[in-house]
């Protein structure tokens, strides 16, 4: 077995159905992927600039600038000007941002409780046993 592309093959479409389990169940609206992963780094680490954003979430500066851009036009993130340094921006999740990313967080859970409830016990055992090592899979891929 390869589980490097067992998991591969898994891990996306496991993501899509959390999310659109998610959705679905709760009338939560369609937020892509990208806004929920950059509203998670905003809530955990306060105010950012791009660069940092850019640099968490992997991707390239002009990317987490477009999706500033249309965040902001939504009224998820905030821009504030650094108060060091008037060419950097701190951005921030709005309060709205911060209560819909709880709505999502608690929606897939349930759905994933939902999930797992309806898998054998030794399933969830199996998944529940896993966590540790999919945490440290996490970590090193992080590195």
């Amino acid at each position: 077995m390869d589980t490097a592309a067992s998991l591969n093959h898994l891990l996306g479409p496991l993501r899509r159905a959390v999310l659109r389990s998610t959705r679905n169940a709760e009338g939560l609206p369609d937020l892509p992927e990208a806004h929920i992963e950059m509203l998670r780094v905003l809530s955990a680490d306060g105010p950012m600039g791009t660069g940092a954003v850019a640099a968490r979430l992997r991707m390239s500066p002009s990317t987490v600038s477009n999706l500033v851009r249309a965040m902001s036009a939504a009224g998820l993130v905030e821009r504030r000007p650094s108060a060091t340094d008037a060419r950097s921006v701190g951005l921030s999740a709005t309060p709205a941002a911060l209560e819909l990313l709880a709505r999502y967080d608690r929606a897939s859970r349930r759905a994933l409780q939902k999930a797992l409830d309806g898998l054998p016990p030794g399933d969830r055992d199996a998944v529940a046993k896993a966590i540790p090592a999919l945490e440290r899979l996490a970590a090193s891929l992080g590195e």
